[in-house]
């Protein structure tokens, strides 16, 4: 660190790792509220893994939904592409025969052929992302009830559930290494790569990063393959974890995902990506979620907290970053200024609200059989 760097104000040299400082301050805070409300049950070695668990399943999308996001984005298909990918691989096994070694890569390259079908719908036939992938989801959907009849397809061999749900002895979960491993490869596709730059470019100025010689529509459509592919690992995963699967299943994959993502920090206005955010945005949400189910609160107040943090997340890095194109100071000066107060404001009805839905839930926890 240079010596100009060292006198620069505390909030100045802050600027560039706030993405991963939003969700860890978040997380902390589930951490302190879990502490004094349900310490044991939170803290036990079994709801660790439970969460841990939780939020690998997410991470191989959150990963790549990051470069989709960047890129003015939006995938809405990923959680039929991983039900259908996990029914036709179930398919493979159960009905034909096929070995695990080659029903799993069969079906990632299902999903990479429909994140294609979806980047080609975008670009060549200019449909709006989010049209697209949303008209999509329905056709994925379709197939996959058609195909399953409305069959559960369960008892797989000992290799697929490891996958989603087996463990190194005294080691972490191996899906939890598979999730892992991928927001590994994806940090390093972002930072280290040439595909990686391309994205941030074509997030932050499509038409110039066209006129610079970056061609815009082909990697879009690698953004979407490789959105497909992941969906498609996560649908290995949930079949492995459950030891089942059905047409029906992974049907908030996407709201989960685009809310981990953007709560980690990258812009749904394109050119802004943080991989380590998107990471912390996954264990975050699968944090939340836990706690709301440690305290009791009914799964219809996880969607609406769920809800609640996509919202508020976007309004924040919104605001940030019109703030960034306001004024040198950035961000952090902003804050005194009435709309910076304005927003504080909000950002702390927020957290109060989740606060008051949490302690409701503490309360609720204390008299788990209630009458009428």
């Amino acid at each position: 660190m240079s010596m100009a760097e060292t006198h620069k104000p505390l909030a100045e040299r802050l600027e560039p790792y706030i993405a991963i400082i939003g969700p860890m301050v978040m997380i902390l805070a589930i951490l302190l509220f879990m502490g004094v409300a349900e310490p044991t049950r939170y803290f036990r070695a079994s709801n660790i893994n439970l969460i841990l668990l939780d939020a690998a399943l997410y991470m191989p999308m959150a990963m790549a939904m990051t470069f989709v996001i960047t890129q003015r984005g939006i995938d809405l298909s990923i959680g039929s592409i991983a039900a259908l990918s996990g029914i036709i691989m179930a398919f493979l096994i159960k009905q034909y025969g096929f070995s695990v070694y080659i029903a799993v890569p069969i079906a990632i390259m299902l999903g990479a052929l429909m994140g294609l079908i979806n980047g080609l719908i975008i670009t060549r036939f200019n449909v709006p992302d989010l049209i697209g992938t949303l008209a999509m989801d329905l056709v994925y959907r379709g197939f996959a009830l058609v195909l399953a009849k409305g069959l559960v397809l369960a008892r797989f061999p000992d290799l697929l559930t490891d996958i989603g749900r087996g463990q190194i002895p005294g080691f972490v979960p191996i899906p939890v290494l598979i999730g892992i491993a991928t927001m590994i490869a994806g940090f390093v596709l972002l930072r280290r790569s040439h595909f990686g730059r391309y994205t941030i470019a074509i997030g932050s100025n499509p038409e110039a990063a066209e006129l610079t010689g970056i061609a815009v529509n082909r990697h879009k459509v690698y953004a979407y393959v490789l959105c497909g592919a992941c969906a498609a690992l996560a649908g290995v995963m949930l079949t492995g974890k459950l030891n089942a699967i059905q047409a029906t299943s992974a049907p908030y994959f996407n709201l989960h995902v685009i809310a981990a993502v953007v709560v980690g920090g990258t812009s749904l206005f394109g050119g802004r990506a943080s991989m380590i955010g998107s990471f912390a945005g996954v264990l975050l949400l699968s944090m939340m979620i836990n706690a709301l189910v440690t305290l009791r609160i009914e799964f219809f107040w996880q969607s609406v907290a769920s809800g609640v943090v996509i919202v508020s997340s976007v309004a924040l890095y919104a605001w940030m970053q019109k703030k960034d194109r306001d004024g040198a100071a950035g961000w952090l000066a902003g804050l005194s200024t009435p709309e910076g107060q304005k927003m504080l404001r909000f950002v702390a009805l927020i957290i109060g609200g989740l606060i008051a839905l949490l302690a409701i839930g503490a309360l609720l926890a204390g008299n788990p059989n209630p009458s009428g």
